[in-house]
């Protein structure tokens, strides 16, 4: 199953970037023989500034026909790492050949935009800055590889 990270903005050098890079090295290293990956990012921007309304397009655009679409919101379901694999897995499971997160702006995600995820997930009742979720993320994405694959590197 492919996964596929849609998110406004570009990612510029620097410690943030380093750290996407390295997860989802791992990631597609680790989901590969669990047919996961590979792991691909998808960079939107709105040039016109229409906010989240202008964003919308874009990100549904970027996304694969037939996806699963999993949006990052603070409003979404809090879930332990463990529950996470599991879900990725059984996505993999019943033949969903991709899962794509949605990462939105500074404003976040359009609501229109957000009624049509099959899954609404939070990092937390706090807000994160969006280019640290895509940090997060990628983090999570690996971890869920290295519990499915049983490595020791998520400790409980």
């Amino acid at each position: 199953m492919k996964v596929h990270i849609c998110a406004v903005g570009r990612l510029r050098a620097g410690p943030e970037k380093a750290l996407i890079d390295d997860y989802s090295q791992r990631f597609d290293r680790t989901g590969r023989a669990l047919g996961l990956g590979p792991l691909s990012l998808h960079e939107v921007e709105d040039k016109k500034g229409g906010g989240m309304a202008g964003e919308a397009p874009l990100l549904r655009k970027a996304m694969p026909d037939g996806a699963v679409r999993v949006m990052l919101d603070e409003r979404g379901k809090v879930m332990s790492s463990p529950d996470f694999a599991n879900m990725l897995a059984r996505f993999r499971d019943d033949g969903r050949s991709d899962t794509a997160f949605v990462i939105g702006g500074a404003d976040g995600i359009d609501p229109d935009l957000r009624r049509e995820a099959d899954v609404t997930l939070s990092f937390g009742k706090m807000v994160w800055p969006h280019m640290l979720v895509r940090v997060m993320l990628t983090e999570q994405l690996y971890r869920a590889a290295a519990i499915l694959a049983g490595t020791p590197y998520h400790r409980v």
